[in-house]
């Protein structure tokens, strides 16, 4: 059957007993999940923290002592497709999961514990955009959850890596697939879809953990009639994209989960006049029951793929003198945004890059400046577009300190000549892009930058010649960690944004690095293998030879 898991009960259980892998303590709760965020030894969530700021407030690892990092373990993945995947850690045990596999690893030894491997038909890649990845799982009551490719929702024994239940949320020929990772908050597994570039009408799902049916549908694109719908020129709608293809954040206290809607379809704005809600931009919903709450719109009539799916971190700020919750987003557009989360208003919108299609924010219409750029390319001109097709950053998340009010930023400095062709119908599962793009590249492609959420400006940056897309995480230690797409592993002093030091893995690091500890000691797990949308489209000749293959790697300090 298609995304059939290989599995063998017997040997998995077998490597559980050898392993001397705890069998007790697996159900993680509610509480369990929300309490996660401030512990040392445990990631349960994606995003190290339901308010997504990849911070660990461990220094053991430290400005001083990282010099004495070194590997402890190393994991082969079976896989040369590249590793995206964040990994969760559980009672000292990894969970790591690639397109085609799902793992559990000793997180001290680097022993396999258990895997399933699953098996797709050849026609499963045709409709995915963007790399054939999978970015991670969620751990709730026992169970280890992910998406397929082929668009099937499964729940895995975390004990033994049985399958416990599997749910069909969408139809791959349509063009639907699942690259991100699920989210569970207040107690329902909430999952998004990837396809806009195949005219997919997005969306976003709550299943029952405890069974996987779904409780829960919401659209991002309005069907005829409901609100919204005027915002489409004719059915234009009906294929209209908006997926939902990062994951995004979960405030408890406000029972909210915010989430990253992306471009709408095709990317040619031609043949659909309108704002075109809701895509590009970010939605809030009840999780129990998928209700919308607020939706803020950054890219009306989006021309240039700008998307709007960038991790959603949150953080309460001060800001002219009074405590604000926030969600800030640096998005695709080239542009930082920081919304209040309470009501999505736009608290501050400033570029933290290059841009050309927009001369600023207007406040009181929530809508951005558009020059003379955006307006040629709306009427088929070729243009010069600064940031380009990648954006001023992908789908790659950042970090945030609250000590330090900086977010730590892999930004891409690279712009196109674009052109958007003659409108015609888009067929549900067909390409949809009907667009010309040719990339301008400066001699440093990217940078990584210590971000003012307030102003957009960097403090620090350090250019790169092939940009980054690694996520970043950062820790009490005074360190930020991030990877290259030519293996570097590396970690930047968070005050000046000088490299203290780095270790070069087989692969490209496009991974997400995360710090945890056990018994005292503090471990730093990050993902090598080259992969993704920017390594499959650039010809950049420092990756010629960065040989494909993934490994989980994991370091501690020398003698620990």
């Amino acid at each position: 059957m298609p995304g059939e898991i290989r599995f063998n009960r017997t040997a998995a259980l077998a490597a559980v007993v050898a392993s001397g892998f705890s069998t007790g303590a697996l159900a993680q709760t509610s509480a369990d999940l929300v309490a996660s965020q401030k512990s040392t030894k445990e990631i349960l969530t994606y995003g190290m923290g339901y308010n997504a700021q990849r911070f660990s407030s461990l220094k053991q690892i430290n400005r001083k002592t990282v010099k004495d990092l070194v590997p402890a373990w190393a994991y082969g993945m079976s896989d040369v497709l590249g590793l995206e995947a964040q990994p969760l850690v559980h009672d000292g045990v990894i969970y790591i999961t690639n397109h085609s596999r799902t793992a559990a690893i000793d997180g001290v030894t680097g022993k396999e514990i258990w895997r399933n491997d699953i098996e797709y038909p050849p026609e499963t890649t045709r409709v995915v955009c963007c790399g054939i990845v999978n970015r991670g799982s969620a751990l709730y009551d026992g169970k280890l959850i992910r998406g397929t490719l082929d668009d099937n929702m499964i729940a895995l024994d975390a004990k033994t890596g049985e399958e416990l239940w599997r749910t069909k949320i969408a139809d791959i020929e349509k063009g639907y697939s699942i690259t991100g990772a699920p989210l569970v908050a207040d107690g329902v597994v909430i999952t998004g879809v990837a396809g806009s570039e195949f005219g997919v009408r997005g969306f976003l799902a709550g299943l029952d953990p405890a069974t996987g049916k779904e409780l829960w549908r919401t659209y991002t694109i309005p069907a005829p009639g409901e609100k919204g719908s005027d915002t489409w020129q004719a059915d234009s709608g009906l294929t209209g994209g908006g997926s939902t293809w990062v994951t995004g954040s979960f405030d408890p206290e406000l029972h909210t989960v915010f989430w990253g809607v992306s471009n709408p379809a095709p990317w040619n704005p031609r043949g659909r006049k309108g704002d075109n809600l809701y895509t590009c931009g970010v939605m809030a919903l009840d999780p129990k029951t998928g209700t919308v709450k607020w939706f803020s719109q950054t890219d009306p009539h989006d021309a240039f793929d700008h998307d709007g799916v960038n991790a959603l971190v949150q953080a309460d700020m001060k800001i002219n003198g009074e405590t604000k919750k926030v969600v800030m987003q640096a998005h695709r557009d080239g542009m930082l945004y920081v919304l209040d989360r309470t009501d999505g208003k736009f608290l501050a919108v400033n570029p933290f890059v290059k841009i050309n299609w927009s001369d600023g924010w207007d406040y009181a219409t929530n809508r951005p400046k558009w020059t003379d750029v955006y307006n040629k390319a709306v009427a088929g001109e070729k243009v010069e577009v600064w940031p380009g097709l990648g954006g001023g950053t992908n789908w790659h998340p950042m970090s945030y300190s609250a000590a330090d009010n900086l977010l730590f930023i892999n930004t891409f400095d690279i712009g196109m000549e674009y052109q958007a062709g003659e409108p015609r119908k888009v067929e549900a599962g067909q390409p949809a892009q009907m667009i010309t793009v040719k990339a301008i590249k400066p001699e440093n492609q990217g940078y990584l930058k210590a971000v003012n959420p307030m102003t957009g400006k960097a403090k620090w940056e350090i250019p790169f010649h092939v940009a980054n897309t690694a996520g970043t995480m950062n820790t009490a230690g005074g360190l930020v960690f991030t990877g290259q797409l030519t293996g570097e592993f590396i970690a930047v002093d968070t005050s000046n944004g000088k490299i203290l030091w780095k270790f070069q893995t087989p692969s490209g690091v496009v991974g997400q690095p995360v710090t945890w500890e056990k018994d005292g000691v503090q471990y730093v797990t990050v993902g090598s293998g080259i992969g993704g949308v920017y390594a499959m489209r650039t010809a950049a000749a420092d990756l010629a030879h960065v040989p494909t293959g993934s490994s989980l790697w994991t370091f501690k300090l020398h003698g620990k």
